[in-house]
């Protein structure tokens, strides 16, 4: 394992890790809103090494490691009147956040898996900078279409919660939340979840305004269903059917906007990444990833 920051441009460092052989096939993951790259279970990251790819994780610009913004988050109210501070930034700028961290670390064309708002982020980078993606996986994540990819109504109400002041409190809002969105189809591993949460606070204590700003970058960014028909990479879009933070539908507008795209849906899995899913998960990227490479491979030469 090598571990770093790599200088991305205006001003931002995004902390991150490479695991496995740096021969092995590239394979880069995005993580959700407020997660940080450990949000990517390290079991699911050795079955891929295991399959032979390099795997690449990240924090995201405010959260982690990584450079925070100094603005302002916006309010509740400014985000019911979606006004935004002049320095909040979209998806589009967590996009080139990326690509600016693949140029730092000399990679091309890679394997793309983002989860949540890590799979808009992918989704951005596969429509805006084609030559660098060879697959977008997009995992629980939607087009910002509205009425449709929506947190239930309960979510919401524990989203906008009272931040948490210690460590403690903390871990104990991050059970609260999973219990609640996490995946019913497979056990509750409370104690793999306050883990979690603490190395999180560990390493980013108090991280509710850069949370806060992830969100208003999201919502920010609107609608991307059209500029989704711009992406070419071969796409698997993979969704749970009892997912709270992003419903269902979610999934199916995002393989509806990407033309060829091909939806799975994950019985009992909700909006985490529980262990029992990881075999599937591990299995269904790395299908996708050799089919992409074949269908490269195929392609006729111009």
């Amino acid at each position: 394992m090598t571990e770093g920051l790599g200088d991305v441009g205006n001003d931002v460092r995004l902390a991150y890790q490479r695991l496995g052989d740096p021969d092995g096939t590239p394979v880069v993951l995005i993580a959700g809103l407020g997660q940080q790259m450990h949000s990517w279970p390290d079991g699911l990251c050795r079955l891929l090494v295991e399959r032979g790819h390099s795997v690449l994780r990240f924090d995201n610009r405010d959260v982690g490691e990584s450079t925070h913004c100094t603005f302002p988050p916006p309010s509740p109210l400014g985000f019911l009147r979606k006004r935004w501070h002049p320095a909040q930034y979209r998806l589009g700028d967590m996009a080139a956040d990326t690509v600016g961290l693949l140029d730092a670390l000399d990679m091309d064309a890679v394997h793309l898996v983002g989860v949540s708002m890590g799979g808009m982020i992918a989704q951005t980078v596969a429509a805006r900078y084609p030559e660098r993606v060879a697959s977008l996986t997009s995992i629980m994540s939607t087009t910002g279409a509205p009425r449709v990819g929506r947190p239930a109504l309960s979510t919401w109400r524990r989203m906008f919660g009272k931040p948490a002041r210690t460590r403690d409190e903390h871990v104990d809002a991050a059970v609260r939340m999973f219990r609640h969105i996490g995946s019913a189809g497979y056990p509750f591993d409370e104690a793999a979840v306050r883990a979690a949460a603490a190395l999180a606070w560990d390493r980013d204590p108090r991280p509710a305004a850069g949370v806060a700003r992830q969100l208003a970058g999201i919502l920010a960014s609107g609608d991307r269903t059209r500029e989704l028909g711009a992406v070419t990479a071969p796409t698997l879009v993979l969704h749970g059917d009892r997912d709270r933070m992003v419903a269902p539908t979610g999934g199916a507008v995002t393989a509806r906007a990407i033309a060829g795209a091909r939806l799975h849906t994950l019985t009992g899995m909700g909006h985490d990444l529980p262990e029992g899913v990881w075999p599937a998960l591990a299995d269904l990227i790395d299908d996708h990833i050799r089919t992409a490479a074949t269908r490269s491979t195929d392609a006729p030469k111009r």
